[in-house]
This record gives C-alpha cells, sequence and structure tokens, in this order.
C-alpha cells in the first residue's frame, strides 16, 4: 500500500489476515473465496480492497507472510536462545512437534502453488524466511561453540555452513513428512546434525544430547 497505516489500520489489516489464514487452513486455499474471508472477519468488500487493492493475489501473499512468521514464531522462544545442548533439545522437540501436528498439509506450501512461488513477492517470502532461520540456527551453534571447555575444537566447525546444512536437511525432512506423513525422517534429520554439532563442539567424553 503507498499510504502508511495508523496504529488502528495496522490492527485491522492484521485481522483481515488472521482470519484468512484461518479460513484458508479450514478449507483450502482453492476453494475459499473472498467473500468467505468477508464472513469470518466482518469486513465489508470495500474496507477489504481499501486494504488489499489487487485482491484475492495480494490477500494471499500477505497471508503466506503471515503464515512464514509463524514458523519462526512456533519455534520460540528456544530458537532465539539455543545456548546450551539443552535448548538445542527442546528446540528440536518443538519442531517435530508442529510438523507432526500440521500432519501431511503445508499451509505455506499451498499458499506459493496458488500464487505462484516463483512471483517476486513470494520469492522474496521464502528467501527471508530461510535467512531468518538459518541466522538463528548459526546464532545458537556460535552460543554453544563460545561455551565450550578445554579441549574443544572449535575451529573445525563452520558455523554458517553447519546452519544452512541442518536447514536443509529439516526441509529435506518436512518433505518427505508432507509425502507419507511420517516424521521419521526429520526426527534422523535432526538427530543427527545435532549430534554432529555436540561431537565437534564439546570436549572429547562429553555426553551426547537425546
Amino acid at each position: 500500500m503507498g499510504k502508511e497505516l495508523t496504529a488502528k489500520g495496522k490492527a485491522t489489516r492484521r485481522r483481515i489476515v488472521e482470519g484468512a489464514a484461518e479460513v484458508l487452513r479450514e478449507q483450502g486455499v482453492g476453494s475459499v473465496t473472498l467473500e468467505d474471508v468477508m464472513a469470518r472477519t466482518g469486513t465489508s468488500k470495500s474496507q477489504l480492497f481499501h486494504y488489499f487493492p489487487d485482491g484475492k493475489d495480494e490477500l494471499l501473499l500477505a497471508v503466506a507472510r503471515f503464515e512464514a512468521e509463524q514458523v519462526l514464531e512456533d519455534q520460540q522462544p528456544y530458537l532465539g536462545r539455543l545456548d546450551s545442548w539443552e535448548d538445542w533439545r527442546r528446540w528440536r522437540d518443538v519442531v517435530i512437534t508442529r510438523y507432526e501436528a500440521q500432519g501431511d498439509t503445508c499451509p505455506l506450501g499451498s499458499l506459493f502453488l496458488q500464487v505462484g512461488r516463483s512471483t517476486p513477492g513470494a520469492r522474496a517470502i521464502v528467501v527471508e524466511l530461510m535467512r531468518q532461520w538459518q541466522e538463528s540456527l548459526a546464532a545458537g551453534i556460535r552460543a554453544v561453540r563460545a561455551s565450550g571447555g578445554p579441549g574443544t575444537d572449535v575451529d573445525i566447525v563452520d558455523v554458517d555452513a553447519r546452519a544452512a546444512a541442518l536447514l536443509a536437511a529439516i526441509q529435506g525432512g518436512v518433505s518427505i513428512l508432507l509425502s507419507t506423513g511420517r516424521s521419521d525422517h526429520l526426527r534422523a534429520a535432526l538427530d543427527q546434525g545435532i549430534a554432529d554439532l555436540h561431537r565437534d563442539l564439546e570436549p572429547a567424553g562429553a555426553a551426547t544430547p537425546r
């Protein structure tokens, strides 16, 4: 939108996006109409187009951005404070719980299929999501590396590469879960990635987190 929204306007727009997200999760992207969103959020057509002048596609992109934010929000507070192996274990549990609850449907993926993953707006949302996620993982790796005691060979760990590999492993596990409904591969990817980090960042003889 060209004009800056007031605090009330931002709250209204947010309410519309959150309501639309609920409807899309319940009914699926392909079958939802603007009328469905208007009914759920108690907004008129003129009000809806005031906040989303380009109509449904613009609204879907806004919902996709909201869903991307939720991916990271659902991993908190642990994703933002991976300072100990216990925090890594708790983060791992939160990630698995989130995707098991989601099952074989992916609201974010469905939205991108509808608006076109390669469109500039959709691609920017994916890029930003992955950037923030990877940076949070890298910050966590640096935190546990900094806390390593004597005997820790910290120089062998390329933090950014490890964070990228862990994120790629998670995405692979999630893709298999979406195809099969099973979380085994996601669990294995997280467990192996964390175990490898622990092996390389902890002094010899330290117990591997479970």
